[in-house]
């Protein structure tokens, strides 16, 4: 059978091109290498206990509820109420207004800082005005725009007009956090616990906008998958053809050609890459039947990603307890981000452990004790599902996911010199120790199982490079996707015959929304060809 769309990755992205273009009556083959898709979005279960995967709650950056609209697909959101915690200082955010309470408790743990504290409040409140701005209306991308004239002429246009005042005011903000924040706090330990929230280099604007990206999650009913559920679901109900378990091996865009791992071929008049970027161009055959002008684009892009670095990857804890919901319930909401210590990370640089020319050393004791120090210094996101769906864990029983961002070469190394199974159980122990000594001392008293998942987990996992969790590392000298929303149309081309790209490889900083729109707008740019 020949399709008119083969899907390479059955991540967000490539379930939502799959279901857009079954939805306009297309033959679609989506190819997944797992046993089962949604990529850094899902759930499982272990023993009574579900927990999410990926991502731990979703934002609609008015994307998610349009889209699923559109689709008429039905799944149901609890609230998914977040607090932030330094030390013994917790606050839950309940609104804007929460960012008040949010500033006392910065004044709390460093006193001697107001002014700088108050300098930082006043710049992520402007930020959440450009937010409300960029996300405040549902995305055009999911309307008939010939059709809701009154969506286009009362909606789209004004919004418009804000977006280009307020575009401008924003490119201010896209210098690396860790930088911009060194204008406006000089205590070097508070701008590390702003800081350390978020990936290396991060531009302030993605970073300070953090505060309106709380208020903005939801959480599916029975855990993140369901929603990879209800696309599946969706995909297979409309003739859609779903193949788990089956890598690509090689993609031959002249031939219109993916040919598998086991050597299954199958043929399309289009192709949608919703994968790694590397993997994309490792598969491609080059043929003398390509434009000479496209075996060189491949070559340069080939060539031009080959010595660039995934953005970070996380480390993850997934704990089971016989401690009862309430115990957490009073401490924070159901999406916790905590700091144990307000030191900061500054303090033990990762520098401080590697040679001059970047290599770590073969010391095991040196590294343990380092990271040791890390766990115990660092910004933790603590997930409790059973919080917001009390089907989530057995009764009485409560489920933990945490997760701490680590550098992935690092856990490569450890793993080369033998030592990854001591470095699990190693950050398993001090998770619990750390957490045990600060925010929740009745886990002393309790019992708890757990397990570790490594970027090594989630690169074997996802087949992203290094185990990102997002896009390309910022600190890259160079970034191979597009990366301005004005330009995010292109992110779906690539130089290849017949192939478009989707997903978080595409626009940086991406994530679960820019997931979504680079699948529907590479669905669209197939269907305007394939029409």
């Amino acid at each position: 059978m020949k399709y008119d769309t083969i899907i390479v990755g059955g991540g967000i992205a490539g379930l939502t091109a799959a279901a857009f273009l079954c939805k306009d009556g297309r033959r679609v083959l989506l190819c997944e290498k797992e046993e089962q898709v949604g990529g850094l979005v899902g759930s499982f279960s272990v023993n009574g206990f579900t927990f999410d995967a990926g991502i731990r709650a979703l934002e609609n950056s008015g994307v998610l509820f349009p889209m699923l609209k559109c689709l008429n697909l039905q799944v149901e959101f609890l609230p998914n109420d977040v607090s932030i915690g330094i030390e013994k200082e917790v606050v839950r955010l309940q609104s804007e207004g929460s960012l008040e309470q949010y500033r006392d408790a910065l004044r709390s743990c460093f006193p001697d800082d107001v002014g700088d504290i108050d300098a930082l409040i006043a710049v992520v409140r402007q930020t959440m005005r450009y937010m409300d701005v960029l996300y405040g209306i549902e995305n055009p991308l999911f309307k008939n725009l010939k059709e809701d004239r009154e969506y286009l002429i009362k909606t789209l246009l004004p919004w418009l007009l804000r977006y280009i005042f307020t575009i401008g005011k924003i490119k201010k903000l896209n210098r690396p956090v860790e930088e911009y924040l060194k204008g406006i706090i000089e205590n070097r330990s508070l701008r590390d616990v702003i800081a350390q929230h978020f990936f290396r280099a991060t531009p302030a604007f993605f970073a300070l906008s953090y505060f309106s990206l709380y208020l903005d999650y939801s959480y599916p009913r029975g855990g993140t998958g369901a929603l990879v559920q209800a696309l599946e679901a969706y995909i297979v109900r409309h003739d859609g053809e779903i193949r788990k378990r089956t890598r690509v091996r090689s993609v031959d865009p002249s031939g219109r050609r993916v040919t598998a791992a086991d050597g299954t071929e199958f043929d399309a008049q289009t192709i949608i890459w919703a994968a790694d970027m590397k993997a994309l161009y490792a598969s491609v055959q080059q043929s003398d039947s390509l434009p000479a002008s496209a075996r060189r684009a491949i070559r340069k892009n080939r060539d031009n990603i080959a010595d660039l670095h995934g953005g970070d990857s996380v480390l993850t804890l997934y704990l089971s307890t016989d401690l009862d919901p309430a115990y957490f319930a009073g401490i924070h909401s159901p999406h916790f981000f905590f700091t144990p210590s307000k030191t900061g990370l500054s303090a033990i640089p990762l520098h401080h452990i590697q040679t001059p020319d970047g290599a770590y050393p073969t010391d095991r004791a040196r590294l343990t004790a380092w990271l040791t120090e890390y766990l115990r210094l660092t910004t933790y996101e603590i997930s409790v599902p059973v919080l917001r769906d009390q089907s989530l864990a057995p009764p009485g029983h409560t489920g933990l996911i945490i997760s701490t961002l680590l550098d992935y070469s690092l856990v490569k190394h450890m793993e080369a010199q033998g030592w990854y199974e001591a470095l699990k159980t190693l950050c398993r122990d001090v998770m619990v120790e750390t957490l045990t000594d600060t925010v929740y001392p009745a886990l002393r008293n309790g019992r708890s199982e757990g397990f570790v998942s490594t970027p090594l987990t989630l690169e074997r996992r996802t087949g992203n490079t290094e185990g990102a969790i997002t896009g390309w590392s910022f600190e890259n000298p160079r970034m191979p996707a597009v990366s301005k929303m004005s330009r995010i149309a292109k992110s779906v081309e690539t130089p290849i015959p017949n192939v478009w790209q989707a997903g978080q490889w595409t626009y940086s900083p991406s994530g679960f929304p820019i997931a979504i729109l680079t699948g529907k707008m590479a669905a669209d740019a197939v269907l305007k060809r394939l029409r």
